[in-house]
């Protein structure tokens, strides 16, 4: 048994017995799971790169490929240069066109390989841009990905935002943009708790009157829409939204907080997932998603929830205010489980999280078997507490 001291909360050093780690029946590349599944990957750095890594950007292209083929090795799809990889956040659009072009060549060369990638604004400036900016910088970014034969995830916008005059602005945006896609997309509301510059999307602060909105614009152009993300972290709101969705489009929950249950569903339906805790769960993920479909209505549900519910602890603690953050212990956990040799991120967002929160994540792992080499989790922990002046 691996023994580790760590820092807790009290502000004392606990040794922490590490259980062994837990080995699931996963699904196979491209077979079916219960639900649609996209794991929102992060994207690595390259810690070689002599930049100002607060300003600089320098990604590991093949490591980060790595990640993806893992994640399509268990049978989930990829949601490709999306929030979890830093949008907006370190990872700009040059180098998002280089993310997705890798990616989306890559799944052409894996039968039944998904990805969908994301599509928004963030190469102009927020700041004095009109609708017309807005437009013509998400037909860019349309253009870029379709021409490079991939499926679209419609992100929301920050220079949207400061140019709507009102809900009637972003249905306008919308139905042309959904009139451009070549096929159906995913569009997706991010609420502000993941990008504070996004209150108000829709043209509303209040949530059931931009539901509304949102609803209208799917309504308007279902044809162009195979579902929706929404990511608010409430259930009662994704759930009411879900009810209301045209015949054909998918809710994909975003929620991060109570996906279990929403994938779960319940007698009038059920949510798909587009989740950034997947990347750090994939295994679990993929073997909670197999359960539920090998399994018969609640067997299947049953077995589904008792491999996936113990991971909502874990991923609370991740997405914890301020949850914009949560990149951070995403990279922290795959740098843990061997999937990359270091712990630095785009942007050195590295260091946006506290050790006392790293240590949390670290117990919260190990404790649902998801570090799949204790004495190397241990190590490379070790090596943190270190750097932080904590032996």
């Amino acid at each position: 048994m691996t023994v580790i001291r760590l820092p807790g909360d009290n502000g004392r050093f606990e040794e922490f017995a590490m259980p062994a780690p837990a080995t699931w029946r996963t699904a196979q590349p491209s077979q079916p799971l219960g639900r649609v599944a996209l794991s929102a990957g992060h994207v690595v750095s390259d810690p070689w790169a002599d930049i100002s890594p607060m300003r600089d950007i320098a990604i590991d292209f093949e490591a980060t490929q790595r990640f993806r083929d893992y994640l399509w090795d268990l049978g989930l799809g990829v949601a490709e240069a999306m929030d979890t990889a830093q949008r907006g956040m370190g990872l700009d659009w040059p180098s998002a066109q280089i993310l997705i072009r890798n990616t989306v060549e890559s799944a052409k060369r894996r039968p039944g390989a998904i990805v969908f990638s994301g599509v928004g604004t963030d190469h102009i400036d927020p700041v004095g841009a009109d609708l017309n900016a807005v437009l013509r910088a998400y037909s860019d970014q349309l253009s870029f990905v379709q021409g490079v034969g991939g499926r679209v995830i419609i992100m929301a916008s920050r220079a949207l935002v400061r140019a709507a005059r009102g809900p009637a602005d972003y249905v306008e945006v919308y139905r042309r943009m959904l009139a451009e896609a070549d096929q159906p997309v995913i569009l997706h509301w991010l609420g502000d708790m993941f990008d504070p510059a996004l209150a108000g999307y829709w043209g509303h602060h209040d949530v059931a009157a931009a539901m509304e909105v949102c609803l209208g614009i799917i309504a308007d152009n279902v044809k162009k829409v195979e579902g929706i993300k929404i990511s608010l972290l409430n259930a009662e709101h994704e759930i009411a939204m879900r009810r209301q969705l045209p015949p054909g489009v998918k809710m994909y929950t975003g929620d991060d907080f109570n996906y279990p249950e929403l994938i779960a569903g319940d007698d009038q339906g059920y949510s798909h997932a587009l989740l950034g805790i997947f990347d750090a769960i994939a295994p679990i993920a993929s073997a909670a998603l197999l359960a539920l479909r090998n399994e018969d209505g609640a067997a299947g549900t049953k077995a589904f929830r008792e491999i996936i519910d113990p991971t909502v602890t874990l991923s609370r603690e991740l997405f914890r205010a301020p949850t914009q953050y949560y990149k951070t212990g995403i990279v922290f956990l795959a740098y843990l489980n061997g999937h990359q040799d270091h712990f630095t991120m785009l942007g050195a967002q590295q260091g946006a999280r506290s050790i006392l929160h790293l240590c949390r994540v670290f117990r919260l792992a190990a404790s649902v078997g998801l570090l799949a080499d204790p004495d190397r989790a241990a190590d490379r922990m070790r090596t943190i507490l270190t750097f932080h002046g904590m032996k």
